[in-house]
Order: C-alpha cells, then structure tokens, then sequence
C-alpha cells in the first residue's frame, strides 16, 4: 500500500467532503435563487395581468379589450423578455392576443385569483399567469367567462438566479479557501508532537532501550508512544535473555570443556594403551554431557517469553509419554543401580508439545538418578528409606508419603518438634558437660 504525507491525506480528507458540501448548497442555492426570481417577477405579471382585467368589458353579449400599455410596458425594461398574452372564451376561442397558449391544468379552484405555472411555447420555456375572469353586462343580463393569459420567457429569470448562485458560489470557494489554510495550518500545528517525537528517537543512541516519555504528549499519541514502549522493553528482555544465554553457556560448558582439554592431555601422555582407552572413554563422557547441556540450553533460550517462538501444542496422552521416557532411561538407571518404573493411574489427556515434554520429563529422572542417592521401598510400597537429607521436613512430602502407605498425619509441626528436641540436648549438654571448660582448653588458657 503506498504511503504519502500525512499531512496531505488529512488535507484531503478534509477537502473532498467540503467540495461535496458545496455541490449540494449549490444546489439548494440554485433551487433558492430560482424560487426567488420567481417571487420577483411573479409581481411583474401579477400586476400586468390586473392591468389587464381592467380593460375587457362585457357589451351586448360581446367581449371588448382594451389593453392599457401600461401592462406590457413593464416587461419591456427587462433585457431579453419575451411577453405573449391571450384572452379566450370558455369555449378556447381566441378573443385577443396569440394563439396557443397553455392552459393550467387542473380544475378552476377560484375566479379571479391568478395562477402561476410552468409551461413551455413555440419551444421556450416561459412563465405563465392565468386567470379565470367573468364579465357581466347589466343591460342584457348576460354572463361570460373568459381566460386572461400572460406569457413572459425564463431569460431574465433565470439571469437573475445565475447572478445569485454565483455570489454565493464566489462567497462559499473564499470562505472554504480560508477554512482549507485553516486547516492546513492547524494539522501542521497538531503534528508537531509526532516530529518532536521522531527526533528524539532519532537522537538516542543504539544502547539507549529506556521508555519514552508521554508526559507532555496529546492523548491521541500515548497509545503509540505505549506501544514503542512495549515493544522496546520486549526487545530489552529479549537481548537480556541472549546475555543471560551466553553468560549460562559459558558457565555450563566451562567445566566440561577442562575436563576436555585435561583428559586429552593426559592421554596424549599415556604410552599404556588401557590407560589411554580410560582417559578416552571419561573424555567421551564429558563430550556427551557438553553436548547434553549445549541442547538444554539452546531449549531453554527457545522457551524464553519473548524470544519469538510458539510451540505447537497437540493433543497427547501424558501418561504413555512418561511411560516411554522411563523405558528409554531404565537402562541409564540400573546402571547406576537405581530401580527405575512408571505407576500409572489412569490416562491423563493434556494438550502440549512431544518434544518438550519429553526433554522435561528426562531431566527430572536424569537428576534423580544423578543426585537423589541410594534409597529403598518395599514390594508393597509401605515401606521406603533413603539418604535425602531433609525430606521429611517438607509437610507436603510428609503428607503425600503417609498418604502414600494409608496413614493419616498428626498435624504435629516437624520443625517446632526439632527445635524442642535441640533445646533438650542443649540443656542435657550444659547440665552434664563443663562447657567453659572446654572453651578454656579449645583456647589454650587455664
């Protein structure tokens, strides 16, 4: 997707709706001004068509017009009007005037009142004004209806309504002109936090990881600048868990590349060949645990939370898994004389990754059988000893080992009971052993 200036697009944004906005006033303006003309002239021909009426008369059953010049002589100050007029009869017989033109339509709602519409003659549109107009004559007693039509051309009209839209136009592109430097300048002034931002993280140096500062910014770029933030301090922990990697390879490998180098040395100097074999197979070994604790590395940087990797976790049953990883390291085990088993109870159903699992679970029975000690446990499972220093002073483990064999515990606190004992011994010690007197002999003084 291209990019541009932030700045313009804004601008844009801004300026595409307003052109809109003027259309549709242009619009509005131009029905406006066109309504308006029409008030105006619609005046002009509501006064000649009066003019009009007042000189047709009803004689002896005969319509005379006399049509005062006044009338038309109105519309002769207008620049391009053309005027039409005719008086007929009910009947549609021409009295007077030019023959054709258009009648309203629609039924006849009141004498006398005149009517405005649109119409169209000899193919220009023009203004109409009609009025239905009964003559009386008093000396025969006679009736007559008559039609008095006034005809003008839409020039002048729409001239004037030309005239209107335009100001207005000229008047809103000014005012939309100055709104647009408004906003210009505006969107340049709103912007500014963001270029202040951009130079300060232009002057930071490569180390430089500490989170930026929102103290002084709008509201609207706290959640950017909370971002960065984030994402810097995800790249901070990530370049500390690197450091923290490197710092534990060398500690992890130190020991076993000496043993390395020393096992080498010594069997470059061995001329005996069973001796230089001993120092060959110890050097096999330390290679081994090298590249066991190099793997167990690379995993745990793996694992690390922000070092980008995401395992893909499956459905997978634990305890066939834990079965087979104690298989695969029972022959390790009876070599170092420890009985090695796995007592299920049932499936356990997790979601997880193999891989993992698997390394996880032969750690913890690597380091069993590595620094646990010699220990025992009957056929039966009641009866278990070993060499763990402290095992029991863990209420957990005292809970879970008497459950083990069926007994409940007595809820008597190990420690406390220890403490009670020592307090005993001492004061057995002080009542029947000359404690200064030793001190004095451990010293040297009489």
């Amino acid at each position: 997707m291209k990019t541009g200036s932030l700045r313009l697009q804004i601008t844009l944004w801004l300026l595409i709706p307003l052109l809109g906005l003027l259309a549709f006033d242009a619009w509005l303006t131009d029905r406006r001004a066109m309504s308006a003309a029409h008030q105006a002239f619609d005046r002009t021909l509501a006064a000649s068509l009066k003019s009009m009426r007042e000189g047709i008369s009803l004689r002896d059953g005969r319509v005379e017009v006399e049509i005062p010049n006044l009338a038309l002589e109105v519309f002769d100050a207008e620049d391009g009007s053309r005027v039409y007029y005719q008086i007929r009869d009910e009947r549609g017989t021409t009295i007077t005037g030019y023959e054709g033109l258009p009648m309203p339509e629609g039924p006849v709602n009141s004498l006398y009142r005149t009517q405005f519409y649109d119409a169209e003659y000899l193919g220009v549109p023009v203004r109409m004004a009609a009025m239905p107009l009964p003559l009386h004559d008093v000396r025969s007693a006679r009736t007559q209806m008559v039609w008095v039509l006034l005809a003008e051309s839409t020039e002048p009209r729409e001239q004037l309504a030309s005239d209107i839209l335009v100001g207005s136009l000229l008047q809103e592109l000014m005012l939309i002109s100055l709104a647009l430097g408004i906003v210009w300048l505006g969107v340049r002034r709103g912007l500014l936090p963001l270029q202040r931002l951009s130079d300060a993280m232009s002057a930071r140096g490569p180390d430089d990881l500490e989170p930026l500062e929102d103290t002084a910014l709008p509201v609207e770029m706290k959640p950017l600048v909370a971002a960065v933030n984030q994402y810097v301090a995800r790249l901070h922990r990530m370049i500390e868990g690197r450091k923290r990697f490197f710092a534990d390879a060398a500690h992890q490998l130190k020991t076993p590349l000496a043993i390395i180098q020393a096992e080498s040395e010594l069997a470059l100097r061995e001329k005996d060949l069973p001796s230089v074999r001993a120092h060959v197979e110890r050097l096999h070994g330390s290679v081994q645990q090298a590249a066991k604790e190099v793997a167990q590395l690379l995993s745990l940087s793996r694992l690390e939370p922000d070092s980008g990797y995401a395992p893909t976790l499956r459905h997978l049953r634990l305890d066939t898994l834990a079965q087979n990883v104690a298989l695969e390291w029972a022959p390790l085990a009876r070599r170092a004389g420890v009985d090695l088993g796995f007592e299920g109870r049932g499936p356990a159903d997790i979601d997880g990754q193999t891989e993992l699992l698997q390394e996880l679970l032969g750690n913890l029975i690597d380091n069993a059988i590595r620094y646990a000690g010699a220990g025992a446990i009957s056929r039966d499972g009641r009866v278990m000893g070993s060499y763990l220093h402290g095992l029991l002073a863990a209420p957990a483990a005292r809970s879970a080992l008497l459950a083990r064999i069926g007994v409940a515990g007595s809820g008597r606190d190990y420690v406390a009971d220890v403490d009670a004992a020592l307090d005993e011994i001492a004061a057995a010690l002080e009542r029947h052993v000359d404690i200064d007197g030793l001190l004095r002999l451990a010293r040297g003084t009489p």
